[in-house]
């Protein structure tokens, strides 16, 4: 559905208003329930994925010659990527519930016994672009976790979102929980995201996932608290104690693994001791699958690379291009990375720990890697099942954002009479 004739407000209001009871359902759900609903939802995906494929051929056919190709890759469903939004549901289902764990304890010299316990945040609005399985972790990680989840996706995969959105609201009533924890924004009508980002009475905590654009936007009108998921301009500094087989490896992986996603390597920084070895085998192990675009130093180290504008240097390509910087020691290094990083994930290549240790601790970045691919910055690999973004800023959640960051807190106060003085 995507009826244009609905009024944006008070599609939001009623969208909000199931929402808000349905939260208030799930803080009484079992963890069996939840997980039940889960793994009933990974089941209809598998049974849906001819229809998913259907509609995600509408999705893509609708953009087709009009975004690049990394845009598309992001888009396109498969069999081998439903069968792994599917995983990634049971996958979350087997982890723990972060509901109800005591966070800390206090006892008193008055007797009260004090409990910081993990509590849901309550309802969940998430917007985000092109990826269609954004909605599919989104829905399991806030279900886990007893949020409800009001998604607005990209009007490039409103027909995939449907399917999807179907396959976990099946899930739900299967599992005897209300099918509202799930909604979808039914129209592409762009004021709707507008009132999803004034819905105080309704929303608690508004994430987007997606370009600098999306994320500005809602940065700038959110009335609403965000979680706010910057762009990737990630770095790989290739230090001078590298073992440079290794660390050109890591690279190539680093850049080309999946060029679309926020967590690929944008931005190669080489140490001017092993610039002299290291840039020209850049330039052959990325080849005719990656532009390389450097200083003149790089330049004139290869003439397969070309020279860099000032803008490369900030720039979050999504696609097989990446800048080429050569640095004088570690400490230039770490101000250049300091300096163009958008903090989101930034890795070293060294077999010298102290420089490594150096790094990590002056870089501050979400995410701070040594002798890995930058394309380990994801929830799955963290260990958290899915994520539902990786958050660039320092309140509340930072990097993967998972079970245990969907979470807030409260406190139970246990006493036997206590008046205060």
């Amino acid at each position: 559905m995507n009826d244009q004739s609905l009024d944006p407000s008070i599609h939001i209001a009623q969208l909000g208003e199931r929402a808000r009871a349905a939260a208030r359902q799930l803080l009484g759900a079992s963890t069996e329930a939840k997980n039940r609903a889960l793994t009933e939802a990974a089941d209809a995906l598998r049974k849906a994925t001819p229809q998913l494929i259907e509609a995600n051929g509408k999705d893509v056919d609708s953009v087709r010659g009009t975004k690049p190709d990394s845009f598309i890759d992001r888009l396109m469903l498969d069999d081998d990527r439903i069968e792994g939004m599917a995983s990634a549901l049971e996958a979350i289902a087997e982890l723990p519930d972060p509901v109800g764990r005591v966070l800390a304890e206090f006892d008193r010299p008055n007797g009260l016994k004090i409990e910081r316990v993990a509590v849901p945040i309550g309802v969940i609005g998430m917007i985000y672009e092109s990826r269609p399985n954004v909605g599919a972790d989104a829905s399991a990680l806030c279900l886990k976790s007893g949020n409800a989840v009001i998604l607005r996706g990209g009007s490039e995969s409103r027909h995939s979102t449907r399917e999807i959105v179907a396959c976990m609201r099946a899930g739900l009533k299967a599992a005897g929980l209300p099918e509202d924890a799930v909604q979808t924004v039914q129209t592409t009508n762009r004021e709707a995201v507008a009132e999803l980002l004034r819905a105080v009475d309704y929303v608690d905590l508004v994430i987007p996932r997606g370009g600098r654009g999306l994320v500005e936007l809602v940065r700038d009108q959110a009335k609403v608290p965000t979680l706010l998921h910057l762009d990737g301009n990630c770095h790989s500094y290739i230090h001078a104690e590298a073992d440079l087989a290794k660390a050109v490896e890591i690279v190539r992986n680093a850049k080309l693994r999946r060029t679309g996603i926020c967590g690929a390597t944008e931005s190669i920084v080489v140490d001017r001791a092993v610039a002299g070895q290291v840039v020209p085998q850049l330039a052959e192990t990325m080849g005719a699958d990656c532009e390389l675009r450097g200083d003149a130093e790089a330049v004139a180290l290869d003439d397969r690379i070309k020279p860099a504008g000032d803008e490369d240097w900030d720039t979050e390509y999504l696609g097989p291009v990446a800048s080429v910087k050569v640095v004088d020691g570690l400490d230039e290094g770490i101000a250049w990375v300091d300096e163009h990083s958008s903090h989101h994930t930034d890795a070293i290549v060294t077999e010298d720990a102290d420089a490594a240790r150096r790094f990590m601790t002056a870089i501050d970045s979400a995410v701070v890697m040594h002798n890995a691919s930058t394309q380990f910055s994801d929830g799955g690999e963290f260990g958290m099942g899915a994520e539902i973004g990786i958050a660039t800023g320092k309140m509340h959640a930072r990097g993967p954002v998972g079970l245990e960051q969907l979470c807030s807190f409260k406190y139970l106060v246990y006493g036997s009479g206590q008046t205060r003085p």
